[in-house]
């Protein structure tokens, strides 16, 4: 008897998330929606800071929504924490006079920020939402910067930087040095699954490392739940870690066998589903992973770069 063939991505995902609008300190908030994409938010004495944008201008209203609850202070900056078009693509409904970038993102957006976006949009309709309000063109920094800059909300300063390669080369995090506060883009997630197709696994537990070195009290992961203690962001940095080095040497032990990539995504699905297959998007990420883990390991340093039709096509190879 024939198996069904999955649903393209998640075609099927059609499921609105609860949004939920959570204080950390007097200047820092979280947006988050059940494992669908977070966006931070930083108030200082003068401006508002928003990291990641939502995937489109309407989604994004809701965002500005919330912070007029508590702040009529200008949003005036927009920090990329990376390229992918979920999080970028809404940037112009705050209007902001800054969007603020790593020049390793600048970079990807150059490279693939077309591709991307024609293939995150076709992967995952849900989370683009009246997606005919995105902008003709693409959403470019203003500023760039490469390792570390400081942008000062009157007193408040936050420090943004590039801890390391992981969920993508461009990599930044927003910290709150006074207040030990972290927004960690998709370097880190809670309960929900690293998408990792544009990924440096070799590279990423180290960063995860770097992170945890700042000793953050609170961190804002790119998907899931915000972390409120210094016990749970333990708990999000170790479950992150874990779920990339499991993955990364499933795959390493399946090269060594000469398995092909058929072979070593049927393996890692099964050794990965036992420990993670109930955390959010767990179907949608892993055919991306397994194919970047195995890109990685083999012959491809940099990831290559996804489009709309590469998708299709790696999506029958695995789950057809």
């Amino acid at each position: 008897m024939t198996q069904p063939t999955k649903q393209f991505a998640s075609h099927a995902d059609v499921e609105e998330k609860q949004v939920s609008f959570v204080k950390l300190s007097d200047n820092a908030y979280a947006y988050t929606a059940e494992g669908d994409p977070n966006t931070g938010i930083i108030i200082g004495d003068d401006a508002v800071m928003v990291i990641d944008t939502q995937a489109t201008p309407v989604m994004a209203q809701d965002v500005i929504r919330r912070i007029r609850e508590v702040t009529d202070k200008p949003i005036k900056y927009v920090v990329l924490s990376h390229y992918h078009a979920v999080r970028v693509l809404g940037a112009s409904a705050y209007a902001p006079q800054q969007v603020i970038a790593s020049r390793d993102t600048y970079d990807l957006i150059v490279e693939r920020g077309e591709q991307d976006k024609a293939s995150e949009i076709g992967r995952f309709p849900r989370l683009f939402r009246n997606v005919e309000s995105v902008p003709a063109g693409l959403t470019w920094p203003t500023i760039t910067f490469q390792g570390a800059m400081s942008v000062w909300l009157g007193t408040l300063e936050v420090q943004l930087l590039q801890l390391g390669r992981g969920h993508t080369k461009g990599d930044t995090v927003a910290w709150l040095p006074q207040q030990k506060i972290l927004f960690s883009g998709d370097l880190v997630e809670f309960d929900a699954t690293p998408y990792a197709g544009d990924a440096y696994f070799a590279d990423w537990p180290q960063t995860l490392d770097n992170i945890a070195r700042l000793e953050p009290r609170a961190l804002v992961p790119g998907r899931g739940a915000a972390l409120t203690t210094p016990e749970s962001v333990a708990q999000g940095l170790a479950g992150t870690r874990s779920f990339i080095a499991d993955l990364h040497a499933s795959v390493k032990a399946g090269v060594a066998a000469g398995k092909d990539l058929n072979a070593v995504y049927k393996d890692t699905f099964a050794l990965m589903k036992r420990k993670y297959g109930h955390w959010v998007i767990f179907d949608h990420c892993m055919p991306f992973d397994v194919t970047r883990c195995y890109d990685e390991v083999t012959r491809f340093r940099d990831p290559r770069i996804w489009t709309a039709e590469r998708d299709q096509e790696m999506w029958k190879t695995l789950e057809g």
